[in-house]
């Protein structure tokens, strides 16, 4: 799991990740544009943008051209987009490594964004803002996202809104691919069975027309609560789907360790505390689980489930007991050793694939932190005390940091600000 990195000779970071015996080869790029990237005018066009890089090139002018290529090789391929970077990646066996090098480049640095693909991509990506709304368990992240950040666009939605979604034009998303989509603000990863110096010279090849250029900064977030706060999305529903998040730090904190040995104490697994307490112990949900949501400059710990909606108030209270708990009293060192073992056992069977290890670094590479080997990670993790543990969640889980987003039949807010509460 070595990786070398080199910077081509147009300020391209090259990540190069060899997997001997491998079968498979992953090309990934990433380019730092976002949602955060945006203004509320052209809301959701990252989004789009990498919607359209599927519809056409220079080389491969209709949508079907690309797909079919990549289908006759039997290579998996797509794309996504968040609030700080926008990813392509193709992966397909070893002997295919040229022919998706070739169509990943092509598709990120020649696409031609034809007018009336982009007139009918509009009410594809409407329709998938309608199948995330009407999905709570993923829309619920949405709500929170707006409760926490509000008007910033790190509360907007990553694939814009309706009205801006149809305001979209060709101009307005070629001016935006200029301003983002330089060398310097992208990564290369490959991952596989591949020879490292062939790859940097096949990529610098591959990318010699990447254009270079001053990259457009993303707006930074400001936070300022001063006491808890609910946001209820109303829903005619027998299930309520919650999110709890308590306000913490940005993805190079010294202490993101030990947060994320936080969030599997509360939500990692059948043995973590939520489940234990919430499925096990009450019956009262299906599902209950915690993560720590990083950014470059924001953070929150979130607690996620779905519960009944005559049962509600139960499931809160039960909530920020668990909170109240995990402030008050010490972690034992045998539940300690066992989560810290759960997260650095579920890291390692997480990367046993060519796609996993291209994001693995690619991720790191893009957010321009320091490259870890996975068992760097895993001694960081093992390094996290109970001291440490001790000391950040009294340090975070403070009243004023806390914030309960809601979809499902819920109109008033008043027993639910009497139950947030951690003293």
């Amino acid at each position: 799991m070595n990786f070398t990195k080199k910077i081509l000779s147009n300020g391209l970071r090259l990540v190069t990740v060899p997997m001997k015996d491998n079968p498979t080869v992953t090309v990934m790029v990433l380019v730092e544009a976002g949602s955060k990237y945006e203004t509320k005018e052209i809301s959701g066009i990252s989004h789009f943008l990498e919607h359209m890089c599927f519809k056409g090139t220079i080389k491969r002018p209709k949508a079907v051209d690309i797909v079919r290529e990549l289908d006759s090789i039997g290579s998996q391929y797509n794309a996504f987009t968040s609030q700080e970077m926008t990813g392509y990646y193709a992966k397909s066996d070893k002997k295919h490594f040229v022919k998706i090098l070739d169509v990943v480049s092509d598709i990120y640095l020649h696409s031609t964004f034809p007018k009336a693909e982009l007139e009918k991509e509009k009410g594809v990506i409407v329709e998938e803002i309608r199948m995330y709304q009407d999905m709570p368990t993923r829309h619920i992240h949405d709500v929170l996202m707006e409760l926490l950040y509000g008007t910033q666009p790190a509360g907007w939605d990553v694939a814009g809104s309706e009205k801006t979604v149809r305001a979209t034009t060709r101009e307005r998303m070629i001016a935006y691919r200029k301003k983002h989509y330089v060398s310097g603000a992208t990564t290369v990863v490959v991952a596989g069975n591949v020879d490292e110096h062939e790859v940097a010279t096949m990529v610098e090849q591959a990318f010699a027309a990447m254009p270079s250029g001053k990259k457009h900064q993303k707006t930074a977030v400001t936070e300022t609560q001063k006491k808890p706060s609910i946001s209820l999305a109303y829903k005619k529903t027998d299930q309520v789907h919650l999110a709890l998040a308590i306000r913490t730090f940005d993805i190079y904190h010294k202490d993101m360790p030990a947060m994320r040995v936080v969030s599997i104490i509360l939500g990692g697994g059948m043995s973590s505390r939520l489940f234990q307490k919430m499925r096990d112990g009450l019956g009262i949900c299906y599902y209950v689980g915690a993560g720590h949501e990083t950014f470059t400059d924001h953070g929150f710990l979130e607690i996620t489930a779905g519960v009944p909606a005559k049962r509600l108030l139960e499931a809160v209270d039960a909530l920020m007991e668990e909170l109240r708990t995990l402030k008050k009293e010490r972690v034992k060192e045998d539940e300690l050793a066992r989560v810290k073992e759960y997260l650095i056992g579920n890291m390692y069977l997480g990367l046993e694939s060519s796609d996993s290890l291209a994001d693995f670094y690619g991720y790191q590479e893009i957010m321009r932190k320091p490259l870890f080997l996975p068992r760097e990670v895993a001694d960081r993790i093992r390094a996290v005390s109970a001291d440490d543990i001790q000391r950040i969640v009294q340090t975070y889980f403070i009243e004023k940091g806390l914030n309960l987003a809601l979809i499902g039949p819920v109109k008033s807010k008043k027993e639910l600000e009497k139950l947030l509460r951690l003293s």
